[in-house]
């Protein structure tokens, strides 16, 4: 048997993956779990990172597998070829162009990512899961937490995977196995998707982001686009979002997967939206030329915090995805009326020195910010970090009437600088210099530049639009610094 025809066979959990040389390019949470189950599996894996994380280092000597760290690309790239793999898997954030990565395309080496090894690793347990895979710019990480929780109301063992936090395969080794997963998916991970065959599948929206990695704006878009591919029941899609219809009509998907909209205004058939103050399903009613479920009123998601267009949507295709699988329109709006928002997306804060504070540190993105201001008036922005986007000045001009001003962080500034100054004429703009100042300092002082230039009454949205890779470990650590400096506030 060739190598080829062999790693195309290998598509259980109960075939024969001892002795195959696995080269792991990358380390941290989904590093990690490759390692881990690929050892567990009996290959044989060697971790090739730029650097150690000390206690995941010492874990991989626990479970036996080898490494090698060094910041040298050519230190690395020599260690690759000296290993000579049979199959390669990066960590989803390594680039296409990398040079580990094109040697493995060079020499006709197989290259799978996490979620494509993570569907031929499936069947762990006689209970194997349904996917339902969601992706988009932004939105995600809610959109699968409340696709969860309402498969939870409908009574199904499910959880959410797919990011830093859950890798999939972590959850593909729990012993009970699951009913469904939520998968969160992104174009990083899609670039090297590989052949999976969803359940649903859902494009939240679609906005240039992270085209420095992908190279264009057509790869980024070809990269979402994959997540309808084999979908079996459902494609869902943001009418609103041409670019997310195109990318269902260009789909092949699996005989019978019906395209299911959503969208804040009046449904389609076949459609989510609102009529009358009204979250509705037309999409899986019998009679859905001419009836509709009704799920929640929009009064009721205002209670909640999910009235805001962008939450609202999310909740549409949520309750597409989760109809889609079989829970009732009763099990929807019950998980929708007792959903907990995760932290740092416009999260409003306790009241502060006359001001109101939300904290919106997981935007990373111009498109997530969008989102975020579009609902306020009267704003002192907080922003700043590792630029994704490429519309800044857009995004600005969108908005530079609801602003009041705005403090910039971040060692990338000078576009940011450039496209504030621009649109906000006399109204004060602050830069945040990190010189002396550690990740905490930071925020401390783009608070008291906030407070100096606000006015009694205002909002400040801390609403990065920007990774957080320059100065923070996280979007997690940024919120929550930033909420730690907010709280100091008389």
């Amino acid at each position: 048997m060739t190598l080829e025809t062999r790693l195309a066979a290998l598509t259980s959990w109960h075939h024969d993956w001892s002795e195959l040389r696995v080269a792991v390019l990358g380390l941290g949470p989904v590093g990690f779990s490759v390692a881990d189950t690929l050892v567990e599996l009996g290959a044989r894996v060697r971790v090739i990172a730029e650097d150690a994380d000390a206690d995941r280092d010492r874990l991989l000597d626990v479970i036996g597998a080898e490494r090698f760290a060094d910041a040298d690309p050519a230190a690395r790239l020599a260690d690759l070829a000296a290993f000579d793999p049979e199959l390669v898997v990066p960590v989803p954030e390594l680039r296409l162009d990398d040079p580990l990565s094109e040697w493995a395309g060079a020499h006709g080496v197989t290259v799978w990512g996490d979620i494509e090894l993570g569907w031929r690793l499936r069947d762990k347990t006689p209970r194997i899961a349904d996917w339902l895979c969601v992706t988009g710019t932004n939105g995600k990480t809610t959109t699968v937490q409340l696709t969860a929780h309402m498969l939870a109301a409908g009574g199904l063992r499910v959880t959410p995977a797919g990011d830093n936090e859950t890798p999939i395969l972590d959850v593909l080794r729990d012993p009970q196995g699951y009913d469904a997963i939520v998968v969160e998916l992104s174009g990083f991970q899609l670039a090297r998707l590989g052949e999976i065959s969803p359940y649903a599948s859902a494009c939240l929206n679609f906005a240039e982001d992270h085209l420095d990695w992908h190279g264009s704006a057509d790869a980024a878009w070809a990269a979402k686009a994959k997540i309808y591919e084999n979908t079996q029941i459902a494609c869902v899609y943001n009418r609103e979002d041409a670019s997310t219809e195109r990318m269902v009509e260009q789909a092949d998907v699996v005989e019978g997967a019906r395209a299911i909209s959503f969208g804040i205004d009046t449904p389609p058939p076949s459609g989510f939206g609102i009529v009358e103050g009204i979250l509705v399903d037309r999409g899986f009613h019998e009679d859905r030329r001419g009836e509709a479920f009704e799920l929640v009123t929009v009064e009721e998601l205002s209670q909640h915090g999910l009235a805001s267009p962008h939450s609202a949507h999310n909740v549409l295709a949520a309750a597409a995805l989760a109809r889609s699988r079989g829970v009732t329109p009763g099990e929807v709006a019950q998980a929708v009326l007792s959903f907990a928002q995760q932290p740092h997306r416009t999260e409003r804060l306790a009241d502060r020195a006359g001001l109101r504070w939300i904290d919106d540190a997981a935007a990373t993105n111009a498109h997530a910010a969008d989102a975020a201001l579009r609902t306020l008036k009267d704003v002192v922005w907080i922003l700043g970090g590792v630029q994704t986007s490429t519309d800044l000045s857009g995004l600005v001009a969108a908005h530079e009437h609801r602003l009041r001003g705005a403090v910039v962080i971040g060692a990338q500034r000078a576009e940011v600088l450039a496209a504030l100054r621009q649109h906000l004429g006399e109204r004060p703009v602050t830069e945040v210099s990190s010189g002396e100042l550690d990740a905490s300092g930071v925020l401390d002082a783009a608070v008291a530049a906030a407070v100096a230039m606000a006015q009694p009454g205002d909002t400040v949205l801390f609403s990065p639009a920007a990774a957080p890779g320059d100065q923070f470990s996280g979007t997690a650590e940024r919120g929550r610094l930033f909420q730690a400096a907010v709280s100091e506030l008389e």
